[in-house]
C-alpha cells in the first residue's frame, strides 16, 4: 500500500509539472519566410494583427463587387448621349442602407457648434448650414418647408436637402473621424470621458489622420485584455492601422458604385450554398430599368400578389400628379420621403431610384464613358500627399486636420503609371482625345461640375433609372438631391468568412526517382 501511494504521488507531481510546463508556454504564428515568430519579444518583437476582417462601420451594407452595363438601360428620351452602355467592373465596397437623413445632419452641425464654438469659427459653421432656401419658388407657397423642413421633428428621417457636394463631402470626413473614435473608446485606447468633453475642442478634435502619425494626444484609457505588445513584449497603448481596428474612410460613392449598388443584379445571380438555383454569372444581360426590379419587367411581387400595383418609388406621374388622389394616395409622398420608406433592392439598399437625386463623387463628363478605365473607373482624382514642414514634421491646421498639398506634375512624369498630378482633365481636351470644352465659356460643364443620379420626388420616370446622370456644381444645391456615403472593402471580395481567389488542395511533390 506504501509503495502505491508513492507511486501515485510521484505521477501527480509529474503530471502538475507537465501542465506547468505546457500552460507556460505559448503557441507563436511564424512567418513563412523567415521561420521567425510573430508577437515574440525573444525574436524581434514583431507585432502582427489577429485581426482578419473589417468591420462594417455604422449604417452600411456590403456591397460584393461584379461586371455590368454601366450606362443607358431604357431609349435615351432625352437625347443626351452622356450614358453610353458600357461593361465595367468594380470592385466590392460598403454603402449607405438610407440616404442621409435630417436628423444625421444635424448631429454634424450639432457636433460643429459644440467643438467649434469660439466666433472665430463661426464662417466654418455658417459654411457648413444646408441651403433651406432651396425650396423657395416665385409661384409656390413653399415657405413653410423653408422654415420646417430641415429642423422639425417630423422630418428627422426625410433625407436632408439642400447641401452641396463640398458639404456633403465634409460631413464623410467628420463621419470617418467620429466612427473611429468611437471605436477606439469601446477598445480601451481612448478614455471615454473624451466623448463628453467636446466643448471647446476646436483644433485639438479627434481626425483619424492627426492620431495615426501622433499629431494628437487623446485621453489615455485603460483596455482589457490588451492584444497590442511593442517589441519588448510590454503592452502598447496606442493603435496603429496594421491592428485592424480603425475602418477606412467613409466617402462619396463613385457614380460605377453607385449604378451598380442601384440595380441589385445580386437578386439575380442566386447563391448556390443556399440552394436558390444555379450560379447565374451571365445574367448581367438581362437589363433591369429600376433598382427595384427583380426581373427583366421591372415587377416585385410574390404569390399572394402582396405589392403588385403599390409604387416602389417616390417620384412625379405627370404634370401636377405628385400623390395621387385624396382617399387613395399611390406613393404617399408629396415631397420626399423617410429613408426607409419604398421598397429595397437587392442589396437591401433604399430609395436608389425616386426620393432624392444623390450626389456621387465624379467630376462630369458627357463622353465618360469613352475615356475611362473599364475597372473602378472614375473622373476626379487630384492626387495629393502628406505635406511637410522644413523640419521634416507633418502639420495641423487651424481646425485640426491634418495638411496635403497637391502631388506635382514634375514628381510624376517619371512613373509610369501616371504622369499628372491632377488627372481631372487627363485625356480630356488633349490631343488623344480628339474632344474639347470650353469650360464655363461654352458650355455649362467645368471641372467643379459633379454628377448627381437617382432620380427625386419631383422627377419623371425616366430619371429614376439608374443608369441615367446629370450635373450640377459643386457648391450648388437642390431641394432635389442629398446623399449618402460608402467606404473601401478591405480584404475579400466576397465578404468576411471568405478568401481571395480560388482554392484547390495541397498537391505533394512527385518523388518518383528518375534516372
Amino acid at each position: 500500500m506504501q509503495r502505491a501511494s508513492v507511486n501515485g504521488l510521484f505521477f501527480l507531481l509529474a503530471a502538475a509539472a507537465i501542465f506547468s510546463s505546457c500552460k507556460g508556454s505559448k503557441k507563436f504564428e511564424k512567418s513563412t519566410v523567415t521561420g521567425w515568430n510573430y508577437n515574440d519579444k525573444n525574436m524581434g518583437g514583431y507585432n502582427v494583427s489577429k485581426e482578419r476582417e473589417q468591420r462594417t462601420g455604422p449604417g452600411l451594407v456590403f456591397v460584393q463587387g461584379g461586371t455590368f452595363v454601366m450606362g443607358a438601360t431604357d431609349e435615351d428620351v432625352m437625347g443626351d448621349w452622356n450614358n453610353v452602355p458600357r461593361r465595367v467592373t468594380v470592385s466590392s465596397f460598403l454603402i449607405d442602407r438610407t440616404e442621409v437623413a435630417n436628423i444625421h445632419y444635424r448631429e454634424y452641425l450639432f457636433w460643429l457648434q459644440n467643438a467649434f464654438d469660439d466666433p472665430q469659427f463661426n464662417k466654418l459653421i455658417d459654411g457648413a448650414l444646408p441651403d433651406t432656401l432651396v425650396w423657395r419658388s416665385e409661384l409656390a407657397a413653399n415657405e413653410p418647408l423653408v422654415e420646417y423642413y430641415f429642423r422639425h421633428p417630423s422630418y428627422n428621417y426625410y433625407p436632408v436637402v439642400g447641401v452641396t457636394w463640398r458639404q456633403a463631402n465634409d460631413f464623410c470626413v467628420w463621419r470617418t473621424n467620429r466612427v473611429n473614435e468611437l471605436v477606439l473608446v469601446e477598445k480601451g485606447y481612448i478614455n471615454k470621458n473624451q466623448l463628453k468633453t467636446i466643448q471647446g475642442q476646436a483644433e485639438e478634435n479627434f481626425t483619424t489622420r492627426s492620431y495615426l502619425l501622433g499629431l494628437y494626444s487623446p485621453q489615455p484609457g485603460k483596455p482589457k485584455k490588451n492584444p497590442l505588445i511593442e517589441p519588448n513584449g510590454r503592452p502598447r497603448n496606442y493603435v496603429k492601422m496594421e491592428d485592424g481596428f480603425l475602418l477606412p474612410d467613409y466617402r462619396l460613392p463613385t457614380e460605377a458604385e453607385w449604378e451598380y449598388a442601384a440595380y441589385g443584379l445580386v437578386s439575380q445571380n442566386p447563391n448556390p450554398k443556399k440552394k436558390e438555383g444555379k450560379r447565374g454569372e451571365e445574367l448581367i444581360m438581362n437589363k433591369q430599368v429600376y433598382a427595384w426590379s427583380n426581373n427583366v419587367n421591372g415587377l416585385r411581387d410574390n404569390r399572394s400578389g402582396t405589392w403588385q400595383g403599390k409604387f416602389m418609388a417616390n417620384f412625379k406621374r405627370g404634370g401636377g400628379d405628385y400623390m395621387g388622389v385624396a382617399g387613395g394616395l399611390n406613393d404617399n409622398s408629396s415631397i420626399p420621403g423617410p429613408i426607409e420608406a419604398f421598397f429595397p433592392n437587392g442589396f437591401g439598399v433604399y430609395n436608389m431610384s425616386g426620393n432624392v437625386n444623390e450626389w456621387v463623387a465624379d467630376v462630369y463628363r458627357p463622353m465618360s464613358t469613352m475615356d475611362m478605365d473599364d475597372f473602378n473607373p472614375f473622373r476626379g482624382n487630384q492626387f495629393k500627399k502628406l505635406y511637410k514642414n522644413q523640419n521634416g514634421e507633418f502639420e495641423r491646421d487651424s481646425l485640426g486636420r491634418v495638411k496635403y498639398v497637391d502631388v506635382t506634375d514634375e514628381e510624376s512624369k517619371t512613373r509610369r503609371n501616371y504622369q499628372k498630378g491632377n488627372a481631372v482633365n487627363y485625356m480630356d481636351g488633349d490631343t488623344l482625345s480628339g474632344a474639347a470644352y470650353g469650360y464655363g465659356k461654352t458650355t455649362l460643364i467645368s471641372d467643379k461640375s459633379r454628377v448627381y443620379k437617382g432620380g427625386s420626388w419631383n422627377d419623371r420616370a425616366y430619371w429614376l433609372s439608374p443608369g441615367t446622370r446629370r450635373f450640377l456644381e459643386e457648391d450648388q444645391a437642390s431641394s432635389q438631391v442629398g446623399f449618402r456615403c460608402a467606404m473601401d472593402r478591405l480584404g475579400s471580395q466576397e465578404g468576411n468568412g471568405f478568401k481571395n481567389g480560388q482554392y484547390f488542395g495541397k498537391r505533394r511533390q512527385n518523388s518518383r526517382k528518375t534516372n
